[in-house]
């Protein structure tokens, strides 16, 4: 009896500890789930990045005093490899918090279970609509502009500059495309059905997207808007080179930007392409001595020195990193879940250094949407190159 007395404390005090633990007495544990591997998995850069950000800021002391241990799981982009991530990280590793994990499917698959912990499911790398939905889903927060907002932006570009477009639309058939068209067509207004002459979509397991392209093309579309993601990007952009299809106008989501993308279809055949972004193109030049951009690359020359600067993912990486200090910084000493759900709702005009000037970081406890502005952006060859104004879903 005991002994049974003794592990029935030992047990106890097991359990107090990782509750502890998970409530922020101890080191800070922050989970993640990333494409290491899969068809998206070029955004891995971005949890390498987020890696050794942390790594600096606990050579740097921490946070208000605390370690970050940060542990980012490969999910392979697959929702239920997700799941089973994700449990092992909050129910095993007792993290406090999910942060900057990556997809709509993914996410999808774990955001009941997450809130029905009550733990944070922060700053979803994903723009789909539902993220941001405090009363249903109040543990959890988006980290990107809106998909539909996004498609809003890309329509108006278009029936200002091309009022005559004859629009042909390629989407992933998922939440992620649905939400994009979704917002372009409610921008289009009642010219959407006369402007938009052609549809197709792909699944995400599909091998080519090949036969799509060519129906889109045959429509006589000279403006094309493909909402793709990963391997897709680098397909599309490849496909439409090789069948001889030149769009007057070509967007892609800001998802779908980077330079790891586009690479593999050619740069060359990537030029003219339009997308969008709230954060500055650290490869352009007009950024060069911007303190926020060579903050960056001081970091990035000292942390991680063999990467591919032109990688937009590791930007991205930071520009998340820094956004998520802000709010353990604000939470001080009470680095409960409770608080930094508090926090996180409690933004004001908050400039981050990778930030487009102009652009702040807001929010509320109804408004749980973070970034809502965008300025659109062309691809010459090299680079992303900004112009227009700010815009935003109005």
């Amino acid at each position: 009896m005991k002994l049974a007395a003794a592990l029935i404390g030992m047990s106890l005090l097991a359990l107090a500890a990782g509750n502890a633990c998970a409530e922020g007495n101890g080191d800070i544990r922050i989970g993640q789930t990333l494409p290491y591997s899969g068809p998206a998995s070029g955004f891995g850069a971005i949890g390498r990045t987020q890696e050794a950000f942390f790594e600096k800021i606990n050579a740097e002391g921490g946070i208000n005093g605390r370690k970050v241990r940060f542990i980012t799981l490969d999910d392979a982009y697959s929702p239920p490899k997700t799941v089973e991530q994700t449990r092992k990280l909050v129910e095993q590793d007792e993290v406090l918090m999910m942060f900057g994990s990556l997809g709509t499917a993914t996410n999808s698959a774990v955001q009941r279970y997450l809130n029905g912990k009550k733990v944070p499911q922060l700053f979803v790398l994903s723009g789909a609509t539902k993220w941001a939905d405090p009363q249903k889903y109040p543990w959890t927060m988006p980290g990107m502009a809106a998909y539909e907002s996004e498609g809003v932006v890309y329509a108006k570009h278009v029936l200002r500059t091309k009022p005559g477009a004859r629009i042909a639309i390629l989407s992933q058939n998922d939440d992620f495309g649905r939400d994009y068209v979704a917002g372009f067509k409610r921008a289009l207004g009642d010219k959407a059905a006369s402007m938009i002459i052609a549809e197709q979509t792909y699944e995400t397991s599909a091998p080519t997207i090949s036969s799509q392209l060519s129906t889109l093309k045959a429509s006589g579309a000279d403006v094309l808007f493909g909402v793709v993601l990963g391997k897709f990007t680098s397909q599309m952009i490849k496909g439409v080179a090789e069948i001889g299809w030149k769009p007057e106008l070509f967007f892609v989501p800001t998802s779908a930007s980077s330079i790891s993308f586009l690479e593999p279809a050619g740069l060359d055949n990537a030029v003219g392409l339009i997308s969008s972004s709230n954060q500055k193109d650290t490869m352009d030049p007009q950024w060069a001595d911007d303190p926020g951009v060579k903050e960056y690359f001081a970091f990035m020359k000292q942390y991680m020195p063999n990467a591919d600067l032109s990688n937009s993912n590791y930007a991205a990486g930071y520009h998340y990193a820094t956004l998520l200090m802000t709010v353990l910084k604000a939470c001080k000493d009470d680095v409960s879940r409770d608080n930094i759900m508090r926090q996180a709702a409690s933004l004001k005009e908050v400039k981050l250094p990778l930030l487009l000037p102009g652009i702040s970081v807001s929010t509320g406890p109804d408004d749980y949407l973070p970034f809502q502005q965008l300025q659109l952006r062309r691809f010459n060859g090299k680079s992303w190159v900004g112009f227009g104004d700010v815009l935003d879903d109005r």
